[in-house]
């Protein structure tokens, strides 16, 4: 028997006792779960809750989600970031029908080819859904199993996802693997926490090995942060008898797919001069500049936006790039959009 065989006896009891009431948890269908585990990737259970009730209550199944169309499903996702997971859930469902049957695939190996699904989905959904003996590891994860033995070894680098990932292994009861897997997490999202951990309500405080010698607030480590982008955006707020200028985002950059004003990007910020002397250089002369309007710094993980909206005029004979359209305002609101232009939009509508 193995000498850290007491931590899913510990553990367990715990977590049926003391677990969170979600409607993924309620169910075995691997659709709902898959789903639940993609949003719920960057997103909290407070945020994430909503949009799944509504994706699930739009698209109750995997063949009605392969059905839907990319704008659809990214207007549903808007607001959750990280739009990739969207089109790669669509890509995935589709998968499932066209190479599945309608059903996914049980084994963690045939889960992996799905569009977007990594080892911590295929692991979660193989063991919750299928009893299979697969061991989760994600962010909650790792912070319990780095305190709990005292691991110091960097959580981003190959050499500590291994160690991470054959501890979790380890650890895993085979007669439970679901519960045992959403037990971890639970305790990494609730007691386990990244700041200010809740102890002495932990199952397994008298095994921790950072409880005991003080090294809660050092563990997990990590070998450090990615250099941040700074990126200026300025956004073309043009008028016209139509409505609202707009272009679709292109692939390769962030927010793909989404619906945005014309953008003209510059490496630094601009003011009034530059502006005129950029659009006249991109779009031709004859512009006016009316308003100009500075939005908060907008924040993606290795990413700072720092937007404006400019308010301008064309000359009387310009003819619009063949990627823009005009589209009414509310028109606009029910396209898909990202963050910053929603709150925008809803600026100006009010």
């Amino acid at each position: 028997m193995s000498s850290r065989s007491w931590f899913s006896p510990l553990l367990l009891p715990w977590y049926r006792e003391n677990h969170r009431h979600l409607p993924w948890r309620e169910t075995r269908d691997p659709y709902r779960i898959w789903l639940s585990e993609v949003i719920l990737q960057q997103t909290r259970v407070d945020q994430g809750l909503d949009y799944y009730l509504r994706f699930t209550e739009r698209w109750p199944t995997v063949q009605a989600l392969a059905k839907a169309q990319e704008e659809q499903v990214l207007k549903q996702w808007q607001g959750l970031g990280y739009y990739s997971r969207a089109r790669n859930l669509l890509a995935a469902a589709r998968q499932v029908m066209a190479e599945h049957g309608g059903h996914f695939p049980r084994d963690h190996k045939d889960l992996l080819g799905l569009k977007g699904v990594g080892d911590y989905t295929a692991s979660a959904i193989a063991s919750i859904c299928f009893g299979k003996p697969e061991a989760v590891v994600d962010g909650n994860v790792y912070r319990v199993l780095a305190r709990c033995f005292g691991i110091d070894t960097p959580i981003d680098g190959t050499a500590g996802r291994r160690q991470f990932k054959a501890l979790a292994m380890e650890l895993l009861d085979p007669k439970h693997p679901g519960d045992h897997n959403q037990a971890v997490m639970e305790l990494g999202a609730t007691v386990c926490t990244p700041l200010k951990p809740g102890c002495a309500e932990c199952p397994l405080r008298a095994r921790c090995v950072a409880f005991t010698i003080g090294k809660t607030a050092a563990l997990p480590v990590k070998q450090g942060k990615a250099k941040v982008r700074h990126r200026y955006f300025n956004y073309l707020h043009i008028a016209t008898g139509k409505g609202l200028f707009v272009q679709q985002r292109g692939p390769g950059d962030i927010w793909q797919g989404l619906y945005e004003p014309p953008l003209l990007e510059s490496e630094k910020p601009m003011d009034r001069r530059g502006m005129a002397r950029q659009l006249e250089k991109e779009l031709g002369q004859g512009w006016t500049l009316l308003e100009r309007l500075e939005r908060p710094r907008h924040i993606l993980s290795h990413q700072v936006i720092h937007a404006v909206f400019w308010q301008a005029t064309p000359p009387g004979r310009f003819a619009p790039p063949s990627v823009w359209k005009a589209v009414p305002v509310q028109g606009f609101n029910e396209l898909p959009v990202h963050r910053l232009v929603h709150d925008w939009l809803a600026e100006l509508m009010a």
